[in-house]
């Protein structure tokens, strides 16, 4: 009995080896680095937009250890050769917000698309909101993109003297302080070597954090950038507040907001206006009538019209200053 067991049991296991066997893949091969690998290898092919531009989504500019990697998207034009570069920076009350959204533009990447297709690199940047890092870690990464795009300046076809930033709301705020505080190191440790924008544009930006505090809420955003879980010191506001860092070196502006504005007073850019002038900066500002925040107005037809003009003067602007001939 007992042999009759064993021996049914050595026919199954033979069974059982020769089904396994025949269900056996050949030896399977895969790339091994000689180190941990971290980079994103999902492959990334481009979007293809009118007039022959390429967009790479997601492209990642850099890693901070104990953060997600950091990402722009970058828009290409079709023509040979190299062209300006221009920055656009995200609004959100540095707590939100992407790289694919501005004020009512129903479709910013086409937008930004369109911008490209006239002669232009386009990147759009996402940095550390103010949840993940407090203040001047937004302005660390919007230099840190400039220096990554600059550095692959063949692969996007840019010209490296020839950059622009642009941005609304807290975005607007980066872009000011993006162009005002070139090569400081106080703000940024990586900055000593950095190439200086020759354009920036500003839509219902904020320039002063100490005249914010006026606002309803005290403009709890900016506190909420900056940490203070009380009234910010000085030492903090000044830092912040592009109008501190204002001077004579500082880039063409344009800047542009409505009227009854009312998440950023339009006495916002009315001080960067008048602090630019007082330096010599060259500036150009628009006061769209009877419109709030993100150009909404009271009609959709007006909202659209504002929208607009804002749009083709942000256009208009950085053909002018990048040296773009309009076709």
């Amino acid at each position: 009995m007992i042999a009759k067991m064993t021996f049914r049991l050595l026919g199954a296991t033979a069974a059982l080896s020769l089904a396994c066997t025949a269900f056996a893949a050949p030896p399977r091969v895969f790339p091994v680095a000689d180190r941990p690998v971290l980079e994103d290898r999902m492959p990334n092919p481009p979007i293809a937009f009118p007039g022959g531009v390429k967009a790479w989504r997601d492209v990642v500019y850099q890693t901070v250890p104990g953060y997600r990697p950091q990402i722009v998207d970058i828009y290409v034009p079709a023509g040979a050769g190299q062209h300006p570069l221009v920055l656009y920076i995200h609004g959100g009350g540095w707590r939100a917000g992407h790289t694919r959204h501005s004020g009512a533009l129903a479709d910013f990447p086409k937008v930004l698309a369109a911008l490209a297709a006239e002669g232009f690199t386009v990147a759009s940047l996402e940095y550390r909101l103010s949840e993940e890092a407090r203040f001047p870690a937004q302005l660390q990464d919007a230099n840190a993109a400039l220096r990554f795009l600059r550095a692959h300046a063949q692969e996007y076809r840019i010209d490296p003297a020839r950059v622009g930033v642009w941005g609304g709301s807290a975005g607007g705020h980066l872009a000011a302080l993006t162009a005002t505080t070139c090569r400081d190191t106080a703000l940024d440790p990586a900055a000593a070597n950095d190439g200086c924008v020759q354009a920036a544009v500003t839509w219902y930006g904020v320039f002063d954090f100490a005249a914010m505090a006026a606002t309803p809420d005290g403009n709890a955003a900016g506190k909420s950038l900056l940490g203070c879980p009380g009234p910010c010191d000085e030492e903090k506001i000044r830092q912040v507040s592009p109008v501190a860092h204002i001077d004579a070196k500082d880039p063409p502006f344009l800047l542009i907001h409505g009227t009854e504005d009312k998440t950023v007073p339009v006495a916002q850019s009315r001080l960067g206006e008048a602090a630019l002038r007082r330096a010599g900066v060259p500036v150009e500002a628009i006061y769209i009538d009877g419109v709030d925040h993100s150009f909404i107005g009271k009609t959709p037809a007006q909202t659209r019209e504002a929208t607009l003009r804002a749009t083709n003067a942000t256009f208009d602007f950085f053909h002018a200053r990048l040296g773009v001939p309009v076709k």
